[in-house]
């Protein structure tokens, strides 16, 4: 089972890539359509090439319609992609100055209370999702340039962070079991992921 919890939590991981990279590559567009119409509307165009000038802006040469809308609805994709992946690999921020000093049944005991908040964090993120989607399926509202309804960013972002809580509680029963047997049971680094926890 383990595994299998590693592997969706890559495989979200990656398309939350995936779809950053393209977020990247349509900004790096827009702006350089952006530039590129304001070359080709400045004096020097306007006055020495006024054709050539107009074609191009004829041809929808400009910035991304819309830009500004797919970036942040994609950006609330993305970041819940991250998070199945982040969580099974430990990888957020941790202040070890706070807590190196402590003995490791203390730590280990500190460790599985933080995971368990996790858990019902993301659980309570979930479920206010899934109200937010309800919502938004009800209303039908729209972003008002691309007229992208909110409900479908919602319902991407719900099935993420539902996978998220999923990897949470499955980190958090581990964790505990850690502290009961007074053991490590999860890695502490990725490239151990791969095997099964003992």
């Amino acid at each position: 089972m383990h595994r299998a919890v590693v592997a969706i939590s890559r495989g979200s991981a990656l398309l939350g890539g995936l779809l950053l990279v393209g977020l990247i590559g349509m900004t790096c567009l827009s702006i350089l359509g952006r530039n590129l119409v304001g070359a080709l509307n400045s004096s020097f165009a306007q006055t020495h090439l006024p054709d050539l000038a107009a074609a191009l802006v004829g041809l929808g040469l400009g910035p991304v319609l819309g830009d500004f809308e797919l970036i942040e609805l994609g950006m609330a994709i993305v970041i819940f992609a991250f998070l199945p992946w982040c969580q099974i690999t430990a990888g957020h921020a941790r202040v070890a100055v706070f807590t190196g000093f402590l003995p490791m049944a203390v730590q280990r005991w500190l460790r599985a209370g933080i995971e368990v908040i996790f858990a019902l964090v993301l659980i309570l993120i979930a479920w206010r999702l899934s109200e937010g989607l309800r919502s938004r399926v009800r209303t039908g509202q729209t972003t008002f340039i691309l007229e992208i309804p909110y409900w479908w960013v919602y319902g991407v972002c719900l099935l993420a962070a539902a996978l998220a809580a999923l990897v949470a509680v499955h980190v958090a029963v581990l964790r505990l079991l850690e502290a009961v047997q007074a053991r490590d049971i999860l890695p502490e680094h990725t490239d151990e992921l791969e095997g099964p926890p003992s």
